[in-house]
């Protein structure tokens, strides 16, 4: 079994309309911490964020959060992690995230949810990285992002030799075999490869 040790989980600092996004943020930090692997997150104490980390930390699991200096107040830094890394900017949270990082995971979320996420998609498709990314499609959320994506592919903006393929699922339950699936297919080799330090955008 490929082994993966940490995850980085984008997702909302609010609860979303719909009580199912709070759900699987939940069992899905429950997943994380009985199956051993760290999670890497934001670091506040909100939203599908503080449900995700309090459930991780309520199971066993082990926590990360990664908060610049101007949100700990605004999104009230988690005390409850394991560890809690507070930066200077977003930048070099982003950086952080992704260092500490075997793979990436986004939830529902808002603008800075995206912004994360899609940042991974374009390192990926420039050939920076290898990580999984997975768009967790509960209740559909992640359709109209997926439905852009096959848009650019028809109109040509997305090439072939430069792909855009985040890993969809939509229950919690298949992220981690679906992530165990794809670093399986990736050999040592290319592991190494694919691994540099990201440079700061």
């Amino acid at each position: 079994m490929t082994m993966i040790r940490t995850i980085c989980v984008y997702c909302g600092s609010g609860p979303g309309a719909d009580p199912a996004f709070v759900a699987a943020a939940r069992e899905f930090g429950r997943i994380l911490a009985e199956a051993e692997v760290r999670l890497v997150y934001g670091g506040g104490s909100l939203g599908l964020m503080g449900a995700l980390a309090n459930a991780t930390l309520d199971h066993g699991g082990e926590v990360t959060g990664i908060i610049p200096e101007f949100l700990v107040t605004r999104e009230k830094k988690n005390t409850r992690a394991q560890e809690i890394i507070i930066t200077r900017d977003m930048h070099e949270r982003k950086q952080i995230m992704f260092e500490r990082a075997d793979a990436f995971v986004a939830l529902p979320g808002g603008i800075g949810t995206l912004e994360e996420t899609i940042e991974q998609m374009t390192w990926a498709q420039l050939g920076r990285h290898r990580k999984p990314i997975v768009l967790a499609n509960i209740r559909g959320f992640w359709d109209p992002l997926c439905a852009l994506i096959d848009h650019m592919k028809e109109l040509a903006f997305i090439r072939p030799g430069l792909p855009v393929d985040p890993i969809v699922v939509d229950r919690v339950e298949d992220i981690l075999p679906r992530i165990r699936s794809a670093l399986a297919q990736l050999s040592a080799k290319e592991r190494r490869e694919a691994a540099p330090t990201i440079e700061r955008m």
